[in-house]
Order: structure tokens, then sequence, then C-alpha cells
């Protein structure tokens, strides 16, 4: 059985655990948000909405979005959040720019949550491990989710899937980008390359054959620990036992 399949059956599985009729996905036009889609339609035939949401975005999110949607006969909606996430911006105080940034993925959280509730779906995510695991996401964002089919994966899994599972090329030859702000890349947030990020998590689960540089190693490190809440639930505090 080859990795797609597995993760094709495993999806099932969860959706049907779950009593739920489908899955709602948002594509954003990149690699990671295809190879979900095109994992999820495989699937769930028919079932399978995916959400275009812009919101300040690059053109060429929602038109990748579209040649993912079209290659797996994913159904569309396409809702812009521009003016909701410009009035809701400007009723709060001035802060960083990423703070107003990550108001974008939550935005999104919200609408997902809503198109999934009227259908009676789970809303399907798309980080794959590498982002995962240094805390690369929003929290309450994008990791705002109900299943994470390439949450396993690392970077260099999703784009060989990719390719396996036929995604659009300029879709997979894209630098990875949230879509933050313009010009915004994954790599250069991170200031990791996708390859020194996969090398490092690979040296910390023991594989001895990988060659990246200690420091690399020591910051991967740093950065998982720094976001380990972002990979829990939250402490729930217990009272003691009164006598």
């Amino acid at each position: 059985m080859s990795l797609a399949d597995d993760i094709v059956r495993w999806i099932r599985s969860v959706v049907t655990d779950a009593g739920a009729d489908g899955l709602v996905i948002g594509l954003s036009g990149g690699i990671d948000s295809a190879v979900a889609g095109a994992l999820a339609a495989r699937a769930l035939p028919g079932k399978v909405l995916g959400a275009i949401l812009p919101c300040e975005s690059d053109p060429r999110d929602a038109h990748d979005a579209r040649l993912v949607a079209a290659r797996f006969d994913i159904e569309t909606t396409e809702i812009d959040l521009t003016n909701a996430y410009l009035t809701l911006a400007a009723a709060l105080p001035d802060a960083p720019a990423l703070t107003r940034a990550n108001l974008k993925p939550r935005l999104r959280m919200l609408v997902l949550y809503y198109l999934a509730a009227s259908r009676n779906a789970l809303v399907c995510g798309a980080s794959n491990r590498s982002e995962l695991a240094i805390g690369y996401f929003t929290k309450f964002g994008d990791g705002g989710v109900d299943l994470m089919p390439i949450g396993g994966l690392l970077k260099r899994q999703v784009r060989e899937l990719a390719a396996a599972l036929d995604v659009p090329k300029p879709v997979i030859e894209r630098p990875p980008t949230a879509g933050l702000w313009p010009g915004q890349t994954d790599e250069g947030e991170m200031g990791l390359t996708y390859e020194q990020l996969d090398a490092a998590l690979l040296a910390l689960d023991g594989d001895a054959t990988v060659a990246v540089a200690p420091e690399v190693v020591a910051r991967v490190r740093r950065m998982i620990q720094r976001s380990a809440h972002k990979r829990s639930l939250p402490p729930i505090y217990t009272p003691a036992r009164v006598p």
C-alpha cells in the first residue's frame, strides 16, 4: 500500500468515527493545502468543500487554489475576508505586524468551522510535520483543525507526495508562503531552509546519516521547546482535595 493510500484510509476512518458527512479545507494555493486537499478528495469524493479565503492576498493565491480544485474535482466557495480583517484591525490597538497578520489565519479558522458546522463536516488541516515541530503555525488559526492528514510528513515528503498525486506544477514550484504580507516566505520568516529543518528533525530523531550543522540542530531544538504550548491542550488547574 502506498503512503497516499494509507493516508486516504486514515482520513475515511477519522471522518466515519466522528459521524461526519465530509470535510472542509482551506485552499491557499500552496503545496501543503494542495496535497491535503487531493488526499481528502480521494478519500471522500464529492464530500469535500475547498474554501478559498483571500485576505489582502496575492491574486495568485486564489488562482492556484482554483487550479488545485479543478485538478482534483473539489467543490469550492470563495469568501473575501479583506473587509472583515480591516474592520477588526481598525478596532484594535496598534500591535506589531506579525500580531496583526495572525488575525488572518484566525479569521479563516472561524469561517472554516462555520462552513463545516453547516455541512456536518470536519475541518481538515494542511500543516506538515516540519512546521508543526517548531511551532511555525498560528495557534487557533491554521492550527485550529479537526484532523491533519500530512501532519506526520516532513516538507520533503510532502513535495514527493505532491508529485505522485499530480499536483499542478506551478503549485509545487512556488516558494512556500503563509501569505501574511507581500513578499513573505516561510523560509525567510523561519530563518531556515526546509532542507535544513528536515535534516535537523531527522538528526533529533537519531538519524546519524544526515548532514546538518550542529548549530542548526541546536536552534531547531530550541524552537521545538519554545513552541511546545502550541502542540498541547491548555494546562488545566486541578484544585487540591479539601479534607
